[in-house]
């Protein structure tokens, strides 16, 4: 993906309307790349004047404050603070829900206050506005459930918006077992990620994943790129035991960019 634009190489009364945060998954996961490409192929479908950091983005420190270690978390925030204030940025839009609570939830703390908004919000809102219409004949014969990143919903109690951009596809979508405020976490979140599983017990994100494939799903669709991660891993394991079990992960956007 090429930056529509970096902000450096503009002046004060060009910059964007939006700053695209593209986040570290974004950055160096193959896999979430396409995730990123897409959402960008719905914010250029839709004229959104939108740019990035490019080289100037960094990580915005919430792994390092999730493993405990707080002068590193302060001191990345301030570094991505100070580069948010000279390029006057005022409204940000981040996939990561990990991002997105830490902008809109930790930053204010530091004197980050940005007004924030989650990918699955920006394309449920262009779908209110009539912005966005999507082709309903691509999914049409598709299942699809919706797994409830922690961040965006019990954290801040985002559960409508992603629902709505998936059920303006046209598709059956069904609820898994534990959804909304019960939804089971993917087990990568605070930090757990980057550390291996507890002896003698069983994966969390093989948990989840039993749960999508008792749903009847032929999709799972995700709005995090941790949660993208686990569940893939743990569709790729479930599968690898089954001759017939199919079951794909696609975000939100990836979707929605593919009836377009």
């Amino acid at each position: 993906m090429q930056p529509i634009s970096i902000y450096a190489d503009l002046s004060h009364d060009q910059y964007p309307e939006y700053l695209f945060w593209v986040g570290c998954a974004g950055a160096v996961d193959l896999r979430y790349q396409k995730v990123i490409r897409a959402f960008v192929k719905i914010l250029q479908h839709c004229s959104i004047d939108f740019g990035v950091l490019g080289e100037e983005e960094s990580c915005n420190g919430d792994p390092a404050r999730r493993a405990g270690n707080e002068m590193l978390f302060q001191m990345q925030a301030l570094q991505v603070i100070e580069t948010f204030n000279r390029y006057n940025i005022k409204q940000i839009i981040t996939c990561c829900p990990h991002c997105f609570n830490t902008f809109k939830n930790e930053y204010p703390d530091l004197g980050g206050n940005y007004e924030v908004v989650s990918h699955v919000e920006f394309i449920a809102q262009l779908i209110d506005q009539g912005k966005l219409i999507v082709d309903q004949s691509v999914f049409k014969d598709k299942v699809v459930t919706y797994h409830d990143p922690c961040y965006l919903g019990r954290g801040n109690g985002i559960y409508d918006a992603p629902r709505k951009a998936l059920d303006a596809l046209g598709i059956k979508r069904v609820e898994l077992k534990e959804n909304r405020s019960k939804s089971l976490c993917c087990g990568a979140g605070g930090a757990q990620l980057f550390k291996e599983n507890d002896p003698g017990t069983t994966e969390i994100n093989l948990q989840r994943t039993e749960q999508v494939f008792e749903s009847g799903a032929s999709i799972v669709a995700t709005a995090c790129p941790f949660c993208m991660l686990m569940l893939t891993d743990g569709l790729q394991t479930k599968q690898a035991n089954s001759e017939t079990a199919t079951v794909g992960n696609k975000d939100i956007a990836e979707l929605i960019a593919a009836a377009l």
